[in-house]
């Protein structure tokens, strides 16, 4: 098979790839595409020191079934449309116990453990129980679209989010419209969104979010004159923490959901004296990325994806993203030839 590897630090390649082994309990899947998702970028710069040269990324995906275990009896069948939670979470400790399998402790995830197939490749191998069917009349490229929407609708719901609320989101790319359409989905009064790139403020307008410059105080109170229920920060840095942080009603939520900067600093009076809560998002718990599923099957996601590239164009557009990563929405990788 042809994979996409990262044969080094800044430089991405289309290799022959042996098709993935199956342990016990593991399907064969065809992957048709997969996003370009913000953590390969880093992967790819090598900034954040979570991938490896010689390994293939790749987690947001979709599938169809090529082979099932021996003797397999359930709702899964071959050539079933699918896409994959790429948490493997041990399904014995504590948190596992209490449905909390994204936060396992010896958690591995598709795409950044180099020992785990991964879906830059023309075939990969997954456990039964980590592959989430789709409906059958659901675009297939909106199938790789369900693991980013479930990183935004995990952290509003990790914020306590309700119908009702007033939300602000910061940053508009592809984690922070997740963000946006998950506030529109819990029932959100209103959704601001804080966003310097003209293309994406335009895309989250499309998608029902008001735009604000979060960042000059005087305008939010104009737009928000008791701050907003919870605020999702999406870009991740300190600059964006404390405009989150002071833009957030007394009693408030801040979700940190955006990785940008390994270390932030935060005005911490605005935390204590205001009695505001700070939460970090990473990832889904499965129940929370099956609904998901369910939720795209009748979403319009179309303006969610900037284009499709085909395998061999890959590399490049690993570099275009590099050099101007604030320009796009989302890019998949075609397998479907």
């Amino acid at each position: 098979m042809q994979a996409l590897v990262l044969a080094e630090y800044g430089r991405m390649s289309v290799e022959p790839r042996p098709v993935p082994a199956r342990g016990p309990g593991d399907a064969l899947l065809r992957i048709l595409f997969t996003g370009i998702c913000g953590s390969d970028l880093h992967g790819y710069t090598g900034e954040n020191g979570r991938r490896s040269p010689g390994q293939v990324m790749g987690h947001e995906t979709v599938a169809r079934i090529a082979e099932l275990p021996p003797g397999y009896v359930g709702p899964l069948s071959v050539d079933q449309l699918v896409t994959i939670n790429p948490t493997l979470a041990c399904g014995e400790c504590a948190a596992c116990a209490a449905g909390r399998d994204n936060n396992c402790a010896t958690r591995r995830v598709i795409g950044v453990d180099p020992s785990v197939s991964s879906a830059f490749a023309e075939y990969m191998a997954a456990p039964v129980g980590n592959i989430v069917p789709l409906s059958p009349s659901m675009t297939a490229e909106h199938g790789a679209l369900i693991e980013p929407l479930a990183v935004g609708y995990h952290a509003a719901v990790r914020g306590g989010m309700k119908a009702g609320d007033d939300v602000l989101v910061i940053g508009a790319g592809p984690i922070g419209q997740a963000a946006i359409l998950a506030a529109r989905r819990i029932g959100a009064r209103r959704v601001l969104v804080s966003e310097p790139s003209p293309s994406r403020r335009a895309l989250a307008e499309t998608l029902g979010a008001e735009p604000v410059d979060a960042s000059d105080a005087d305008r939010m109170k104009e737009s928000a004159p008791g701050g907003v229920d919870i605020a999702i920060d999406a870009v991740g840095v300190s600059a964006t923490l404390a405009t989150a942080l002071t833009a957030t009603s007394p009693g408030g939520a801040v979700v940190l959901v955006g990785m940008n900067a390994p270390t932030v600093s935060m005005p911490a009076y605005e935390v204590s004296t205001q009695e505001r809560t700070v939460l970090g998002a990473f990832c889904y718990t499965d129940d929370e990325f099956r609904a998901t599923a369910l939720w795209a099957a009748s979403a319009d996601l179309d303006p969610l994806i900037s284009r499709v590239v085909d395998l061999a164009d890959a590399p490049d557009a690993f570099a275009a993203l590099a050099a101007s990563p604030e320009t796009a929405s989302k890019i998949l990788v075609s397998f479907d030839s």
